[in-house]
């Protein structure tokens, strides 16, 4: 019997994503950057919402959409706002970050993609619009996409959320790889920070997830764990390139773009960097296993769990 090789609308979905986060939107980004300069921010941040809303409407192939599953999104997407408006007085330690990841980990990586560009998108209609959206909603995106595909929904783990589960992960990747770091720096007598703690935390989390080969348990640990080394690993590490491009292109500026200034943004960034990967570790902390578990019961009271087949709704009915 030959199996069926078809692409699963979920498939569909993961590929276009992964083609929008790496290739569509810093294209975007370049050309605005490149043509415009900088001029045109608003426009590129309404087109890289649009980008991230291709995938999800794949994922109605062969079937209508449903009102409840825009609204989860929306409901999600506003909390994210709410959790970073409400500590916008408090600077970097703010809880919308955590929340976006939480809402990857709670509706899957293209919704999460999804909830952290639109999220960032209002946050800055409030806060202030500017060459650093696109950037911003690119990095939030990233992190929901990320939070959807590393972790594991099963509510064993998040009742057993005092045992620790990271095991020898990303974890231990960032660890024995920063040591790397620091060694080669020492050998080379160069001063290890900056640029060092963010590239070769990178490269750590990055061998860590592939050591891992399962996903992520969302306990209290781990949840906190993750959201400490992507916020400040992923954004800062991408929010520093952004402030290196946007100080580039102001007049009279002494930044440009070259190694140099990339290294001074990247030692410079680190206090705030650090600040807001604390917040999101400790918002991942405390809101992740509760609000996991709520989002859960809402998706399958209401038949979210639709893949390809007949809802959970009607198994557990069955």
């Amino acid at each position: 019997m030959q199996k069926d090789r078809r692409l699963t609308p979920k498939m569909k979905q993961l590929i276009l994503t992964l083609g929008i986060i790496f290739l569509l939107i810093p294209l975007t980004i370049f050309i605005g950057i490149r043509y415009f300069g900088d001029r045109a921010y608003l426009f590129i941040s309404v087109l890289i919402l649009f980008y991230t809303f291709v995938p999800f409407i794949v994922s109605f192939e062969g079937r209508r959409p449903q009102a409840r599953e825009v609204m989860m999104l929306a409901v999600m997407a506003a909390i994210a706002v709410v959790g970073n408006l409400g500590f916008f007085w408090a600077g970097p330690f703010q809880a919308g970050t955590a929340l976006v990841i939480i809402a990857g980990i709670c509706l899957g990586p293209t919704e999460g993609f999804l909830t952290g560009a639109m999220a960032r998108l209002v946050i800055n209609m409030f806060t202030g619009q500017g060459p650093w959206t696109p950037w911003q909603m690119a990095c939030w995106g990233l992190l929901g996409f990320l939070g959807g595909i590393c972790f594991n929904k099963d509510k064993e783990y998040i009742r057993k959320d005092t045992r620790f589960k990271i095991v020898t992960g990303p974890l231990v990747g960032v660890i024995i790889s920063e040591a790397v770091g620091f060694v080669i720096a020492t050998v080379t007598k160069s001063q290890y920070g900056g640029w060092w703690l963010y590239a070769f935390g990178a490269i750590g989390l990055l061998i860590g997830l592939i050591i891992q080969r399962n996903r992520l348990p969302a306990d209290r640990i781990t949840l906190a764990i993750f959201g400490f080394l992507t916020t400040f690993i992923i954004y800062g590490g991408i929010m520093n390139i952004a402030a290196m491009v946007m100080s580039a292109a102001v007049p009279g500026s002494e930044v440009g773009i070259n190694w140099t200034s990339l290294k001074v943004l990247y030692i410079s960034g680190v206090p705030y960097d650090g600040v807001h990967a604390l917040a999101s570790a400790v918002f991942c902390a405390l809101l992740g296993p509760p609000m996991i578990e709520k989002v859960e019961r809402v998706k399958i009271k209401y038949g979210l769990y639709q893949v390809n087949g007949p809802t959970l709704e009607s198994e557990v009915k069955e």
